[in-house]
């Protein structure tokens, strides 16, 4: 089949996923420099609403008007942050990943004006951040310091924490590096002293399942690793049915020798219990260690857990 001439690639509108876009279309360029691009961006209602997500319907508020965009034939290429696209439910019908990109760093960065880290933060430290994986994992191992909601894209954030409505920030590495502000960033926190999301760091590219040109033209950018690990994830969020209010985390690794591993962890939102599962797939495929890992925290009583947080 031949290559479409032309992708239309529906975004969000935001500086960091138009960034996002820019690295489709330059590795799409490298690959079929026939093809022409063309950016459809969208505000999504995820955008728009700085109140409680789960008052949106969770993390499909952020993905819902790029696919309702893709489905109606007026864009032939999403992007989206892997972590931002519910695991929960299917991807919408007549829609599929057409590749998963070479993952970006999946830890997360204090910013503090004063260039402190997070162990030397004084008590009643206001931390922004509206994430609940955040503010649980905080409130286990510094539960000395205060989060305040704060929400918006990461430029929006850095203009209110310079305003003063925090102290300091929480963020992705991998979303400080797309828009070039890693010079904001005091301390780069481990994944032991915060564990990321599920899908941190990886772009997915998304089409219409008909679609086999735009399919065929894209599928080469994908990261063969980033779709293992992407895959175990997705399933492991896929089998807890943990909504946006529940405090859950956890990556998976590639190794070069092909050895794939997924680490998970459950939270209470005040951080007092932690669930914990860590697996090797050995001869498991991705979808089954997914499986594995969040069997073996609901051994451990994460259904329970997850039920009782209020969404």
């Amino acid at each position: 089949m031949s290559a479409p001439e032309l992708i239309r690639i529906v975004s969000r509108s935001s500086p960091m996923a138009l960034a996002q876009v820019e690295r489709v279309r330059a590795e799409l360029s490298a690959q079929h420099p026939g093809i022409r691009t063309e950016v459809v961006p969208v505000t999504t209602s995820g955008d728009r609403w700085m109140g409680d997500l789960a008052k949106l319907g969770g993390k499909g508020a952020f993905t819902k008007e790029v696919d309702a965009a893709l489905i109606a034939g007026e864009a032939d290429l999403a992007v989206h942050c892997v972590k931002d696209v519910p695991a929960d439910r299917p991807l919408p019908a007549g829609t599929t990943f057409a590749a998963f990109l070479k993952r970006d760093d999946i830890r997360d960065a204090l910013i503090h004006p004063g260039g402190l880290t997070l162990d030397e933060l004084p008590a009643g430290t206001r931390i922004g951040t509206s994430s609940v994986r955040r503010i649980a994992q905080l409130a286990a191992s510094h539960p000395h310091l205060e989060c305040v909601p704060m929400r918006g894209n990461a430029n929006r954030r850095l203009e209110k924490l310079a305003s003063g409505e925090a102290d300091a920030l929480l963020l992705a590495v991998s979303g400080l590096e797309r828009i070039e502000r890693m010079d904001v960033v005091t301390e780069v926190l481990s994944v032991d002293t915060m564990c990321p999301p599920i899908g941190a760091g990886i772009l997915a590219l998304q089409c219409r399942e008909d679609d086999t040109a735009t399919i065929d033209a894209v599928s080469g950018l994908g990261d063969p690793a980033a779709h293992r690990e992407a895959t175990a994830e997705r399933m492991f969020l896929h089998v807890l049915q943990g909504h946006c209010n529940s405090p859950i985390a956890g990556y998976a690794r590639a190794e070069r020798s092909g050895d794939l591993s997924l680490r998970a962890r459950v939270f209470t939102p005040d951080g007092k219990t932690v669930l914990n599962a860590h697996e090797w797939a050995g001869p498991l495929d991705p979808a089954t260690l997914g499986t594995s890992v969040a069997v073996a925290l609901l051994r451990q009583g994460a259904r329970e857990l997850i039920d009782h947080i209020a969404h």
